[in-house]
């Protein structure tokens, strides 16, 4: 065989298997596209694509576009906490994503030619911040509506013997 016959075979070879190798990682990703295993977080918000059913927590997922934990775990709070901490955690979660107070730049001597540096806030955390605040208060009002109303006609009040169904006395 001659050497220009040897290189166009080694190149058609290395070439179909390439081809071959291009193929199956086409497979594999589109394969990897359509699994979304349960309870990951990707292009869903965790658990929003879950909230399927009628009860209010799921509405408040669907609407605020995230979880209770979620927003929880955002203002790094606890479940239960009063509003008076949600808010505080609020507060300081918000001021120190903002932007910065701009420093009085001096006119003259040998800092005035440098540029300022790039602004070093995050909106797009303090989106996510107010987002919690309203997912949580939301929830909130929730629960107090539901301890304000009355309950049904013809329920027992809690601690009556009509109330422990399975209690002894």
């Amino acid at each position: 065989m001659s050497a220009p016959k040897i290189i166009i075979q080694i190149l058609v070879t290395g070439a179909q298997i390439f081809g071959k190798a291009l193929f199956e990682a086409g497979k594999q990703a589109a394969k990897n596209a359509r699994h979304t295993p349960q309870g990951a977080i990707g292009s869903d918000i965790a658990g929003v694509r879950n909230a399927t059913s009628g009860s209010l927590t799921d509405k408040l997922t669907r609407d605020h576009r995230m979880t209770l934990d979620e927003a929880h775990l955002i203002l790094n709070i606890k479940q239960g906490e009063t509003l008076e901490n949600v808010l505080k955690n609020y507060e300081h979660l918000f001021k120190v994503n903002g932007p910065r107070p701009a420093p009085d730049l001096p006119t003259t001597g040998a800092k005035a030619g440098k540029q300022p540096a790039p602004p070093t806030h995050s909106h797009y955390i303090q989106s996510k911040v107010v987002r919690a605040r309203e997912r949580i208060e939301a929830e909130m009002r929730v629960i107090e509506e539901a301890d304000s109303m009355p309950p049904p006609p013809g329920a027992a009040p809690p601690g009556s013997p009509q109330g422990n169904a399975g209690g002894s006395s």
